[in-house]
Parts: C-alpha cells; structure tokens; sequence
C-alpha cells in the first residue's frame, strides 16, 4: 500500500515538472519571437512573403546551404563562442579543397551541394524558433537568406543552454551572443532628426521675434472690383497620367511616387521597399523588379 502512493505521488510530481516546462518552453519561444519577429517564405523558398526582423551575424563562420539542397545536411551548433557543423559536412568542406573531390557531403545521396560560409556583419531572416529539449537543450532557429549570385542559403542554428533553462530574459541575451536585430534606417533618423530640429527653430524663431509696431489706420479704400475668373479648359483637354514606378529607377524616384515604405529590407547590394500592395527591389541603388 506504502508502495503505490509513493508511485502515485511520484507520478503526479513528474506530471507537475513536465507541465512547467512545457510553460517555461512556451515563455522563451513567445518571448523571442515578440524580439526576433519571424519572416515567412514561399513554399519552394525562392522568395519572401512577409519579412520579419532583419538578423546580423555577430559571429564568424555559419556555413549555410542552397536552399535547393534536400534535408538538412550541415546544421550549426554555437557553444564556447564559435560554430561547429557534424563529421560529414566537415569532412566534405574539407574535400572541397583537394582536386577532383567536388561538391559532395558524405551522406548527401551524392548530391551536389552548394554551400556558403557568412561572416559577422552579414544579414539575413529567420523563419523559425523552437526549443531544443534533451542534449544540447537550447535554442534552436531557421534561417534564411537574400539571393547571393541568384542563389539563397538556408540552415539551423542551435544555440544551447549554459546549464538549465534560462528565463526568457536571459535566453534573449544568449541568443544577441550570435544574432542581432539590424537598428532602424539611420536615413529615417536623420530624417526625423531634421523635421524635429527645424520645428524647434521654426518655434524659437518665431518667439524671439519682436511685435511689430503698431500702424497708424490707414483711410479706407474703395472696394477693388471682382477678379475675373479664367475661362474653363476645353472639355476634351487630355489629362496626364498619374506616374508610375518603372525599372531603374532611384529610391528618391520610387518615394516621390509612392511614398514612403512600410518597411525596407538591405542585404548585400539589394534593398526591398515594401508597400501595401507593392514590392520594390533594389539593386545597386536601381530598380530591378517590381511585384
């Protein structure tokens, strides 16, 4: 009898525990994603449907794969302020080196794989977030890149815990130890830094101004006579059409047309305005496709 209701009380301990992980796992996850807000991709990743936060490497060496590549074969993990990827992508980087070797990852189904190695400094989107649980219990992110000579990347990082599981706050910052938010447009700032400042001068300089002197009444007028109005336009006066954004066009020219975007997008030499109904691509400062 002793036995069964230490088992039971064993059971619903173990029932308590599972159920405040799966809070603290859900915390963490809602926490980050209200910091790194996720970018959703089409179905065959060859483009962008909603763009979320844009992410900067904070640390050297994240190799990443084609989006093209099936399954996932060199996944990243960062622990002791670098990244590491398995065995077999390792040895195939390697073999990458040595002549006649190719492309190919042990493992891969002997498919060519393209990959790429991205530095600190460079951006690109992430598309997941989830916790990792059991060994190497962390983080764990998806992520996704600009189109790099028409090819974009892709892979998971998996950032583990520093011992038990962090509080929300806490997972944040091990997380900012890689990946940070890229800041606003510092062109916005400066912008509204300048609209701010000539307001406040425009308010100064009109309360330093003295009051003009009073005038002496002058004597009245006589009425002038009504102007005469402008004769109307012929009927059938063509009118101009509105203008439209067209291909190599500056973002100067794209704004004055249709304003200022919902949100930009920079990665490498390409920048994307988002509108409400339009997507306009940069490349080199011109446009290059409009959707």
């Amino acid at each position: 009898m002793r036995t069964k209701v230490i088992n039971r009380a064993w059971i619903v301990l173990v029932g308590i525990s599972a159920t405040l992980y799966a809070q603290d796992k859900a915390a963490i996850i809602k926490k980050l994603t209200s910091e790194y807000s996720l970018t959703k991709t089409t179905a065959d990743q060859t483009d962008i449907v909603t763009a979320g936060s844009v992410l900067v490497l904070q640390k050297d060496n994240l190799l990443m794969v084609a989006t093209t590549t099936t399954g996932n074969p060199c996944p990243n993990t960062y622990k002791e302020g670098k990244f590491t990827q398995n065995g077999a992508c390792r040895m195939s980087e390697k073999f990458k080196k040595v002549p006649l070797f190719g492309h190919t990852i042990p493992g891969s189904d002997k498919a060519q794989v393209t990959t790429r190695t991205y530095v600190t400094g460079e951006k690109f989107w992430v598309t997941r977030i989830d916790i990792k649980d059991g060994r190497d219990a962390g983080v764990v992110m998806d992520l996704f890149t600009d189109a790099v000579n028409d090819v974009r990347y892709r892979t998971t990082l998996n950032i583990p815990f520093k011992g038990a599981m962090p509080s929300p706050d806490d997972a944040v910052k091990l997380v900012q130890e890689v990946v940070t938010v890229a800041p606003p447009d510092d062109d916005k700032k400066e912008a509204k830094g300048n609209d701010k400042g000539a307001q406040q001068g425009g308010q100064q300089q009109q309360a330093a101004a003295p009051e003009p002197a009073p005038q002496p009444a002058a004597a009245p007028a006589e009425a002038a006579p009504a102007p005469i109005e402008p004769p109307p336009p012929p009927p059938d006066a063509p009118v101009a059409p509105p203008p439209t954004v067209a291909i190599d066009q500056t973002p100067d020219q794209v704004t004055a047309i249709l304003g200022q975007p919902q949100k930009k997008a920079k990665i490498g030499t390409k920048e994307i305005y988002f509108y409400k109904d339009v997507k306009v691509t940069f490349v080199n400062g011109k446009v290059k496709d409009i959707q």
